[in-house]
């Protein structure tokens, strides 16, 4: 049976949201297409009408992570960059899933060549809304906000992601981590 191109298009959504989720909390290789599909609610020869193979699967879904994390990065720079801080470095948000598309695609950046474009790209927006953001806290100048900008999203990606690796086995290092970051970015 045939289905709509408006359908089409929210299936495809859909398996990005899904394939987003997951790649996010367990890592590209170890998701199947299979899976990502189960999940989503459709078959597995059903992938193919909306992707190549995985690779193509990865690239939109690290920029569809990224889509959705800008305008929430944007919305919560809105009420200020300390409020902002304070909530990404937050137990919560560590012991989140998925969350953060930099501190959850980093590792799979590095290992996955297919996935640098889009991360490079959010990454890049990132950086500019957080840049826009300094300078309208008073830092002067494109170029002092920019680096001003890396070192910041810098670290508080180093402490969440640090963070989250020992939330288990350490959860004084964990909150210490957090802590420290909070202080550290101000």
């Amino acid at each position: 049976m045939k289905i709509s191109k408006q359908q089409a298009a929210a299936n495809r959504e859909q398996i990005l949201v899904i394939a987003s989720e997951l790649f996010r909390e367990r890592g590209i290789d170890n998701v199947s297409i299979a899976e990502v599909m189960d999940v989503a609610g459709f078959t597995h020869g059903g992938f193919y009408n909306h992707f190549a193979d995985k690779g193509a699967l990865a690239r939109e879904a690290c920029m569809a992570a990224f889509e959705r994390a800008l305008g929430a990065v944007q919305e919560g720079l809105a009420a200020g960059l300390d409020p902002y801080v304070k909530t990404y470095l937050s137990a919560a948000h560590r012991d989140g899933e998925g969350g953060c598309p930099i501190a959850a695609l980093a590792t799979e950046s590095a290992r996955h060549d297919e996935l640098q474009p889009s991360f490079a790209d959010g990454l890049a927006s990132t950086l500019e809304l957080f840049a826009e953001a300094l300078r309208r806290s008073g830092v002067t100048g494109r170029a002092a906000a920019r680096t001003r900008a890396m070192r910041l999203v810098s670290e508080m990606v180093g402490a969440l992601t640090l963070a989250r690796a020992v939330r288990s086995s350490a959860p004084q290092l964990s909150n210490d981590l957090l802590r420290a970051s909070r202080q550290a970015v101000k």
